[in-house]
């Protein structure tokens, strides 16, 4: 008898109104993005509020930069998110279907591409306003866990990045004939939660690791430590979250059910795995770079 959990009667949608013949609807996934920008923007401006946290007693900048910043961080996940997916996951559809690139409401981000392009918009209001780069980047580290954590919940209530076939008493049976499609299973097919294990790995256990060395051991005051903490811990949480997670559809092949990216024998790396490494590398000179004495 297979024990496994049934999968939860949730709608993706928290409600929906119609309007003159159209319908608006609130979805739990644009509702988790909305709760973690909130979340972290108040992180964030918690952080600059007391000057002692930081090096020479001294803010790095003022929660009126923070709430500039903000909008430099919501354009960087949509639009640094949904290119990551475009050009790391389906680079071949996309250029063959130009027109579909803007459709993120079809699905479709990558965290690794939404991770870049929330640099790139903090750091473009940073140089302008002269704020110290490492310093705003330990800042949005800090904010970070809680869209993380709230986003993969909203994947499991979406039923979507499931993991792979497991009999494991905790599995859960996910709706719909592709993750019902499990070569080798007879019967009902239980899943790996996986967006649950990252939800813990990357938003509660790396976040609390996060405001711990902020708020209590003073990693703030040594620019670059939070930053390359949370790369590391991110790269390791998905590192071993890509162990059971299924991989993308269209890395998935008759020679290839595993969907490795890169074979190595009769193991590999997936494409979460492979964005991961650089993560890990760079997170751990940061933090070695951070700790030396000045």
């Amino acid at each position: 008898m297979l024990l496994a959990i049934p999968f939860p009667d949730i709608s993706p949608e928290l409600f929906s109104v119609e309007v003159a013949g159209l319908t608006f609807a609130l979805r739990w996934y644009a509702l988790a993005y909305i709760a973690g920008i909130l979340i972290g923007w108040k992180l964030a401006a918690t952080a600059v509020r007391r000057p002692a946290l930081w090096p020479a007693d001294r803010a790095p900048m003022t929660a009126k930069d923070v709430e500039d910043i903000m909008t430099g961080v919501i354009l960087g996940i949509l639009v640094g998110g949904r290119l990551g997916f475009v050009l790391f996951y389906q680079p071949g559809y996309y250029l063959a279907n130009p027109l579909q690139i803007p459709a993120i409401w079809q699905g479709g981000m990558s965290f690794h591409g939404g991770m870049l392009g929330v640099a790139i918009g903090g750091l473009v209001v940073a140089v302008r306003r002269g704020i110290p780069i490492l310093s705003l980047l330990d800042t949005m580290a800090l904010a970070t866990p809680p869209g993380l954590l709230f986003g993969r919940l909203a994947n499991f209530i979406n039923a979507e990045l499931w993991g792979r076939p497991t009999d494991l008493p905790w599995g859960v049976i996910f709706p719909g004939a592709a993750a019902q499609d499990c070569p080798g299973v007879e019967g009902l097919c239980a899943r790996h939660p996986s967006q649950l294990y990252e939800a813990g790995l990357e938003g509660l256990v790396l976040g609390a690791a996060l405001l711990w060395l902020a708020f209590a051991r003073g990693w703030l005051k040594r620019p670059g430590a939070l930053t390359g903490l949370f790369l590391m811990g991110y790269a390791v949480s998905r590192l071993l979250v890509e162990l059971v997670r299924q991989a993308d559809p269209q890395f998935i092949t008759p020679d290839n059910p595993m969907g490795y990216v890169v074979r190595l024998g009769e193991a590999g790396l997936s494409m979460g795995q492979i964005l991961s490494l650089p993560m890990l590398a760079i997170g751990a000179g940061l933090v070695l770079a951070a700790r030396r004495p000045r």
